[in-house]
């Protein structure tokens, strides 16, 4: 019994370090907040921006504004956006403010929760989106979010004539929280769906003749996400496994071989 007690405490120990990890996952970068001050008029100018980051650009009412910024698998990407109106244009319930966003192949993802549109009845407007768990991998027929760029249009729709033009303040910010195993899949993309992803990056070829590749991307790299929770429980289901042997040979094997009679 003494033996088992022992084997007990170990596999205990190794079930602590399995599980460490995973505070450490969980842990905050500490990333400070920056600010970008543009955003771009069409899918290939907008501006690219970080996940954490802040940007905020001056406009008008009537244009798409937009940004971009890169989701790696097991993310769930929210993006939030606040306009600010002049108090000529504030107070429209027909205006409506809307926020969508798309993924690396231009498909609008809809939203899991959040206010993505709200009618323009305040000098304030705030919008939320809160997308899908980005996946590793998905069926050619799926609209699953997939790793890559992801774009933010921001516009209004209902607008009256006299209202067009009128200045307006935006700003916007993506985030994203670690979903962790529960998004893995079996597969991978190939490469991640960024602008210029597909094109020849040969260093023979004139690099003035190919196309600009997006140099947005995760703070650790793409396919950063490998590791997963899921490989803890993994692990840790293997030692319980192995102790439940152990604990049960030792309940059943007895004494050993019975002694002869005198």
């Amino acid at each position: 019994m003494r033996t088992t007690r022992l084997l007990a405490a170990a596999g205990l120990a190794a079930l602590t370090a399995l599980l460490a990890p995973g505070a450490a996952l969980a842990a905050p970068t500490g990333k400070d907040d920056t600010s970008r001050s543009d955003a771009g008029t069409s899918f290939r100018t907008a501006t690219e921006i970080e996940q954490g980051d802040r940007a905020t650009a001056s406009a008008s009412t009537g244009d798409y504004l937009y940004w971009s910024f890169p989701a790696d698998a097991g993310q769930r990407p929210t993006v939030k956006a606040t306009v600010k109106l002049p108090e000529a244009t504030a107070g429209r319930p027909d205006t409506r403010w809307r926020v969508d966003v798309y993924d690396g192949l231009r498909r609008r993802q809809s939203c899991m929760y959040g206010m993505q549109s709200r009618p323009a009845d305040a000098a304030k407007v705030d919008l939320t989106c809160v997308l899908r768990p980005v996946r590793a991998w998905s069926d050619p027929w799926s609209n699953d979010p997939l790793p890559g760029t992801y774009y933010i249009r921001l516009t209004a729709t209902g607008l009256k004539t006299a209202d067009l033009g009128s200045p307006v303040t935006a700003e916007v910010e993506a985030t994203s929280k670690d979903i962790g195993g529960s998004a893995a899949v079996d597969g991978s993309l190939a490469k991640p769906l960024v602008p210029g992803a597909s094109v020849d990056t040969d260093d023979t070829a004139d690099s003035g003749s190919r196309a600009a590749l997006s140099t947005a991307e995760p703070e650790d790299g793409w396919a950063s996400g490998w590791w997963t929770d899921r490989w803890l429980w993994t692990g840790a289901g293997g030692v319980l496994a192995a102790l439940a042997g152990i604990g049960g040979y030792a309940l059943t094997r007895g004494n050993g071989r019975p002694t002869s009679g005198a």
